[in-house]
């Protein structure tokens, strides 16, 4: 599904060619407002128009910009003022957004979103209720030493037994604070459904499920406890040989890394893919551990949702080509993507379409995962659909309703984990 498609006017063209061709200015610079130690100041959001293609919002996003929103004939982008005045230097028209400074968002109540402590409160009390169902394992730590966490899921938990096994991450993206509630509404649904619910038990049966909550704990930290959000995206890792902090985590994974004009190389920048493909520590953490997952060198995840806001969004690979097809994702496996991707965004009511429907991306989670591990790995963009609707940071009231949206999804996620291909009829030909 392609709804952006629309015939580009002959002014947006020309607003985006002058973008181009001032695009050398922007070399080395970035659209992160401060990277200091002591944090960004105030940004707020902004609406570029005259961007109807997804060639012209890659152009945009090749100044280092990160995007935030895709509208029909425009995008909502985070910047501060210098960032403003660089993107007007170079032709795009910016209007501001009122009331999305980061620093009139805050939630509803302290206890809105659970912070990083809460959150393991949390997975260790469950995981105290269905011993038998529930294992933690510590894969790693942060940059600045915090526990990353998976959570498996499943009947038997303490055994590794030969069944499919299914990965949720979630909170790559430091701000993106609904994902870390998404990944306790999952275990808490798994968990209390199992025994009372024919179709969870027959998927925890016959399934193993790795939750790992946050894949950014430094970046959440940051971004949630400090009275007030910060507006943060990327870790908390320090960039050699420069005072700027933070990597994009979701363009430093190690396919097709900083190839196709997807990422930025410049450390200021939103989308900075870090000097090396899984630099970030956090990176290499959740990539190691998927690696660790490969028995007899098969790998046993087979599928996997990574979760992000905002959009109400369900995309696949791949991300660095506009092409549907590329090396290593033939006809029949973007056949499959498509038509679990659309299912799902049948259960939730998001938009399905291809990563790269938006704007080109590369170094993500989806490309690596699928590309380098032959994992059926999806995006889920939460809600809201729209700024309008709280942006990164919706009001508390609203989590239990979005988290819930997800859970049909989840489960046509685990039903297909033994066979992708069963969606088109080809499970004879594949599994």
């Amino acid at each position: 599904m392609r709804p952006f498609s629309r015939t580009t006017s002959a002014r947006r063209a020309r607003t985006a060619a002058a973008a181009l061709v001032a695009l050398a200015l922007a070399a080395g610079l970035g659209t992160q407002a401060t990277a200091s130690p002591s944090g960004p100041p105030t940004v707020q959001q902004w609406e570029v128009t005259g961007l109807d293609s997804a060639t012209e919002r890659t152009a945009l996003t090749r100044t280092g910009t990160a995007i935030d929103e895709v509208r029909p004939d425009s995008v909502v982008i985070t910047a501060g003022d210098a960032d403003v005045r660089r993107l007007r230097s170079l032709g795009y028209e910016l209007s501001a957004l009122p009331g999305t400074s980061a620093a009139d968002v805050r939630p509803t109540a302290p206890s809105d979103y659970h912070t990083y402590a809460a959150t393991l409160a949390e997975i260790n009390a469950v995981r105290a209720q269905y011993p038998s169902l529930v294992t933690t394992r510590v894969i790693g730590r942060s940059y600045q030493g915090r526990d990353i966490v998976a959570v498996k899921v499943s009947a038997n938990a303490a055994t590794d037994e030969a069944e499919p096994e299914v990965l949720f991450t979630h909170n790559q993206h430091a701000r993106e604070h609904l994902t870390v509630e998404m990944a306790l509404r999952t275990l808490n649904v798994l968990t209390s459904g199992y025994g009372s619910n024919a179709r969870i038990t027959q998927l925890l049966n016959s399934r193993e499920v790795w939750i790992i909550p946050s894949a950014n704990p430094d970046g959440k930290v940051y971004d949630q406890e400090s009275g007030s959000f910060r507006s943060w995206r990327k870790n908390r890792q320090p960039t050699p040989g420069s005072s700027l902090i933070g990597t994009d985590l979701n363009r430093n994974w190690n396919y097709r890394w900083g190839c196709c004009g997807g990422s930025s190389s410049s450390p200021g920048s939103e989308t900075y893919r870090g000097p090396s493909a899984e630099s970030g520590t956090e990176t290499r953490v959740v990539a190691d551990f998927v690696r660790g997952r490969r028995v007899g060198g098969v790998q046993q995840i087979t599928a996997h949702i990574d979760f992000h806001t905002y959009g109400e969004l369900v995309l696949w690979p791949y991300g660095y080509t506009y092409n549907r097809t590329g090396p290593g994702l033939t006809a029949d496996d973007a056949a499959a993507f498509e038509a679990l991707g659309e299912e799902m965004a049948g259960s939730n009511g998001y938009t399905p379409q291809q990563s790269s429907d938006l704007y080109i991306t590369d170094g993500s989670i989806n490309d690596w995962l699928w590309g380098d591990q032959g994992i059926f790995s999806y995006t889920f963009e939460m809600y809201p659909r729209g700024a309008s609707g709280g942006g990164f940071y919706p009001p508390g009231n609203v989590i239990a309703r979005e988290t819930a949206r997800n859970d049909a999804a989840v489960l046509l996620l685990l039903e297909y984990a033994d066979c992708v291909y069963r969606i088109t009829g080809q499970e004879d030909t594949y599994c």
